[in-house]
């Protein structure tokens, strides 16, 4: 397994950066002092809540809740499952995680009053930028799924697609905002540093590598894909989603950033019938598949694999899947999103053998190869499992 390691802003020990340091662009949304303040402190929280907070959960496992646990069973804790059931007994992981949840659900609350507030703002805009380009394609007929609709993804009322306006992008601009909070600016300005490690990773495996066409699915706003764009400016890209608020502010901000190499269309990953069989020498999504029900999932890798062209490669980043590998009680703890922060896909899809399912798609077992990619200065140490800017890639070429 290979590791790149790109560097970002660095973090102060103690204090994350401002709101004031995430990078502007022509969409971004505008923000009084008390809602940069209210941002600032949500950060500050989540820090502390991360690095003095966090650590007291592997704490009360091994002095309190493993103990009790193998006294009551005669046996240690198999799976995750066992662990979890005994650890929402422990107050201070009830604690920790009343704290996470609020949080989260504070951070949303700012957003929505922020975005809300400039609603026509925000969409007048965007359709600006937006006005006259054939590289924003949104198709009305396309279906946002059940499974999709049923959830407020990370606490989002109505979550990413929802449209209240003609024209609408505050979704986007809410998660843009909030994105910088939620990682404590350690992934970037722009919150590209997955997409920066991706790039970086592809440059130092094959200095030759120039795709002519690359596809993107789930591609939400662009965050992973515009330091891949710019870093092969020659390719054709495509980046698809089927929230039409995504794709609006995506444009607009790739646009106002100088990035003009993407298109953005509306359509579902598991019908990429628009495109010919081999029609892209890169086929990649990034933190996507954990947001995918276990029907879905093989439905859009299938199709990624389809239209991925001979010698070409397909990129899935994610967090590490669970494994025979992986103690029960970080399994546990990496969990914890599926259950408390409307993530309902997480746990069955980290356990899904992704290198099988590869496999299974026609891909080589020689050719799949994994890496772990990470971005900015943090203590692994202390790490918030699934929040810290660290990721791990899943890669194959066809044959």
């Amino acid at each position: 397994m290979s590791t790149v390691d790109t560097k970002t802003t660095p973090v102060a020990a103690d204090v994350p950066p401002p709101i004031t340091e995430a990078t502007q662009h022509g969409v971004y949304p505008k923000m009084s002092h008390d809602e940069r303040a209210r941002f600032n402190f949500e950060a500050c929280l989540y820090k502390t809540i991360s690095k003095q907070i966090a650590p007291g959960n592997a704490l009360a496992y091994e002095k309190r809740v493993l103990p009790k646990f193998e006294k009551e069973n005669s046996r240690k804790p198999e799976t995750r499952h066992d662990v979890r059931k005994a650890m929402n007994k422990d107050p201070l992981h009830n604690f920790w995680g009343a704290l996470r949840r609020n949080t989260m659900e504070m951070r949303q609350v700012n957003g929505q009053h922020v975005t809300l507030r400039q609603l026509d703002d925000l969409a007048h805009r965007a359709a600006e930028i937006n006005a006259g380009s054939n590289r924003l394609m949104l198709d009305p007929s396309v279906e946002v799924p059940a499974y999709v609709k049923a959830v407020d993804h990370h606490c989002m009322p109505g979550s990413y697609h929802r449209e209240l306006i003609e024209g609408d992008v505050s979704p986007a601009a809410n998660y843009d905002a909030g994105f910088f909070i939620t990682t404590g600016g350690t992934i970037g300005g722009l919150c590209d540093g997955a997409g920066e490690s991706i790039a970086q990773w592809l440059k130092d495996q094959d200095a030759n590598f120039k795709p002519k066409r690359i596809l993107d699915i789930g591609c939400a706003l662009g965050n992973s894909l515009l330091p891949i764009a710019q870093a092969f400016p020659e390719a054709d890209i495509v980046a698809i989603d089927i929230s039409a608020p995504m794709l609006r502010y995506g444009h607009a901000r790739a646009t106002s950033l100088g990035v003009k190499n993407i298109t953005f269309m509306q359509m579902s990953g598991e019908d990429l019938s628009t495109f010919a069989d081999g029609s892209f020498d890169f086929v990649m999504t990034s933190i996507f598949l954990h947001e995918l029900s276990t029907k879905s999932l093989p439905k859009i890798m299938r199709e990624g694999y389809r239209v991925l062209s001979g010698g070409g490669a397909m990129l899935h980043l994610e967090q590490p899947q669970y494994g025979d590998d992986m103690p029960v009680y970080e399994q546990f703890i990496r969990d914890w999103d599926s259950y408390n922060n409307n993530e309902p896909f997480w746990s069955a899809m980290h356990e899904i053998d992704l290198d099988e399912l590869l496999v299974g798609l026609g891909f080589a077992p020689e050719s799949i190869s994994h890496a772990a990619l990470r971005s900015g200065d943090f203590d692994m140490t202390n790490e918030d499992h699934g929040r810290s800017p660290a990721w791990h890639a899943y890669v194959a070429k066809k044959a």
